[in-house]
């Protein structure tokens, strides 16, 4: 008999891994902001630098979303994430001087920021910082939920991955300037990620090639589900 899958999101709220209490990396809400993350690399961007992400952000909706939330889990959700880290990405897309490939091959990602300058890059990351995430529910059974918890917050000891929690946070939402959001980011799409960081397909973060070459199929599968339903506190139900 199939093991029944049961909504990340609200396992892990009744299993008592995730609290309305348990703190999050990403700053608190801002009177008047639409986003809870704050810039630690960037100004308050002004109301032109935004308007002009936004124009930018329209050529991005069809995959990412109009604002940033993709509904294709093969297309990662970008709103409320950090500006620093979408900057590294889209630069890391681009063929820096004196190289002869992008740090980060994508088809579509290369033509696209081959495109851009550097003034576009930056407003358009500061436009999806702003916006509003909505996390997705993730599905997943329950020892794959266990599974998933404990690498998220232990590690792997015997094959020396660490945990995420140190450097994404316990809700997942990462560190400005250092570590990207994943928290309540689609399933599919960290699980991929992962297994392009162990196969050399991705390799713009030596230290998630390093995490990633010494996990299994299944841990991979786990810990990207385990994500998936994690929220920002002011993401749980009331």
């Amino acid at each position: 008999m199939p093991t029944p899958k049961v909504d990340v999101r609200v396992a892990l709220i009744a299993a008592g891994l995730l609290l309305a209490s348990v703190p999050s990396w990403g700053a608190e809400k801002p009177a008047g902001a639409a986003s809870s993350v704050v810039e630690s690399s960037f100004p308050v961007p002004t109301a032109a630098q935004l308007q002009a992400g936004a124009k930018v952000a329209q050529t991005c909706a069809a995959c990412h979303g109009a604002d940033g939330n993709a509904t294709s889990t093969a297309f990662p959700k970008l709103a409320g994430q950090h500006a620093d880290y979408l900057v590294k990405q889209l630069n890391d897309y681009r063929v820096a001087k004196g190289a002869k490939h992008p740090a980060r091959v994508n088809a579509i990602m290369n033509g696209m920021a081959a495109t851009l300058t550097d003034a576009q890059i930056r407003d358009v990351a500061l436009f999806y910082s702003r916006q509003t995430f909505k996390p997705g529910v993730a599905f997943a059974d329950k020892k794959d939920l266990k599974l998933g918890q404990s690498i998220w917050m232990a590690g792997i000891p015997d094959r020396a991955v660490p945990a995420c929690v140190s450097c994404h946070g316990p809700g997942g939402a990462g560190m400005p300037s250092r570590y990207p959001r994943i928290g309540g980011q689609w399933q599919t799409y960290l699980e991929t990620e992962l297994q392009m960081f162990r196969n050399d397909r991705r390799t713009n973060s030596p230290e998630m090639h390093d995490i990633a070459s010494r996990m299994t199929d299944r841990q991979i599968t786990a810990v990207a589900d385990y994500a998936a339903g994690l929220r920002a506190p002011s993401e749980l139900p009331r």
